[in-house]
Parts: C-alpha cells; sequence; structure tokens
C-alpha cells in the first residue's frame, strides 16, 4: 500500500506539469484530506489516519461527514478518564437519528462517519429495501475497566473512543436488532453481517455476538489499540 501510494503521489506531480492533466479522485489522491463523502479509493486508509493523528484535520475531516455533531466539554476524570475535543453526536446523518445524543472522540467519530457514508446506508437498501432512518445504541463515555472487572485495563469507553450498538430503525417501521437477528439465514441476519463487516474497514476494534456472550446483544466499535473484527 505504502508502494502504490508513493506511486500515485509520484504520479501526480507529473501530471500537474501537464496541460489539462487529469486529477485522480479524491480516494486515490494521498496528498488530499480526507473527504468523507469522497468514494473510498487506494489512499482513503492513509488519508483517514493522518485526519486521525490531527486535530485539526480531523475535525476538518468531519465537517465533509453529514454527522450531526456539536464540541463536547472537555472532561477530566481519576485514573485516566475523559476526554478532550471530542463531539457530542445527535445524529448520523439529517435524516438518521441516534436517539440520546452521545459523545465520541473526533477519530472515533470519523470512523463512525466513514461507515455511515460508505456502509449502514447501502447495506439497508440492498438487504432490506428501506433506509435507515436511526440507530439504537447502549452509550459510548463510561469511566470503566473492560467488563467492569477491577483487575482488568481501561475500557475504551473511558476515553469515548467506543460505541455499542444494538440496532437500526427502518424507515418502514422494521426494528433490527443484534439480540434478536444475528445469525439468521435471512435479509435481517445479512444485513447486520454486512454492517459488521463494513464497521471492520474503519473502527480498529469491532466486536460482535461471534466474540463473546457479553456481545450477544450489541456492536462494540472501538478507535485504536490493535486491530480486530470478530
Amino acid at each position: 500500500m505504502l508502494l502504490l501510494l508513493l506511486v500515485l503521489a509520484g504520479a501526480t506531480l507529473v501530471l500537474r506539469g501537464l496541460p489539462d492533466a487529469p486529477l485522480l479522485p479524491a480516494g486515490w489522491a494521498p496528498w488530499r484530506p480526507l473527504d468523507v463523502s469522497a468514494a473510498p479509493g487506494p489512499a482513503t486508509r492513509w488519508q483517514l489516519e493522518r485526519a486521525q493523528a490531527d486535530a485539526g484535520r480531523c475535525q476538518a475531516a468531519l465537517a465533509t461527514s453529514a454527522l450531526r455533531r456539536r464540541p463536547a466539554i472537555d472532561r477530566e476524570e481519576p485514573g485516566g478518564c475523559g476526554y478532550h475535543g471530542a463531539v457530542q453526536v445527535g445524529g448520523l446523518a439529517r435524516d438518521v437519528g441516534v436517539g440520546t445524543p452521545f459523545v465520541l472522540s473526533c477519530p472515533a467519530a470519523l470512523d463512525l462517519a466513514m461507515w455511515m457514508r460508505h456502509d449502514l446506508r447501502g447495506a439497508a437498501l440492498a438487504e432490506l429495501g428501506s433506509p435507515l432512518t436511526a440507530i439504537q445504541h447502549a452509550g459510548s463515555y463510561a469511566c470503566r475497566n473492560i467488563y467492569g472487572r477491577a483487575d482488568a485495563r481501561r475500557s475504551r469507553h473511558a476515553t469515548a473512543d467506543a460505541l455499542d450498538v444494538r440496532g437500526f430503525v427502518l424507515a418502514d417501521g422494521r426494528r433490527i436488532g443484534l439480540a434478536r437477528d444475528w445469525g439468521r439465514e435471512d435479509a435481517r441476519g445479512r444485513f447486520l453481517r454486512q454492517v459488521r463487516n463494513g464497521a471492520c474497514r474503519w473502527f480498529d476494534v469491532v466486536l460482535g455476538p461471534d466474540y463473546n456472550a457479553a456481545h450477544h446483544d450489541h456492536l462494540h466499535l472501538e478507535h485504536g489499540r490493535g486491530r480486530l473484527c470478530r
């Protein structure tokens, strides 16, 4: 991937010197900032990680998304809990709600925006034939350890880097839930598999019912700390 990005960058320098040189699509241009609305390409993952590593770039990238958000007040708690530069999410788009607003770090919110734009909408229409109108969640920020155990390390929820999603609501009134519909051999089951796999494209850690019993009723979506898709 790095070699491909270098080749694309070199080709661009050449093309820029030519009259009427064609421009590469945003997802193929590693020098461009991340545009959430643009079709993903070979450079998108690099653009995403670069944006997540810089607070200013991260906020600028969020501004290209449909995510309904506002700045969250910084919070500090003992034991490494809290967040800075986070956003309060009030909707995934103008027409896609979240119920109770929740707080996410900017990098995690950017993962969420990419998932919404490039996976959730399409999966709902392709598998269920109805637009997505809301997600059902179990919260994001919580100052606690993994599984709430005293001897475990801090959860990514403790820094607002994780969100638990329980289900989805469609325009035709159907509700698709992890607890009820995961593993079904029908459109509901296919939809959930598709959105889980789509989440793995953007979030660093995605844990669901296939991981363990503690995740039987939700998808744990996390930014940071390795890569795992279960």
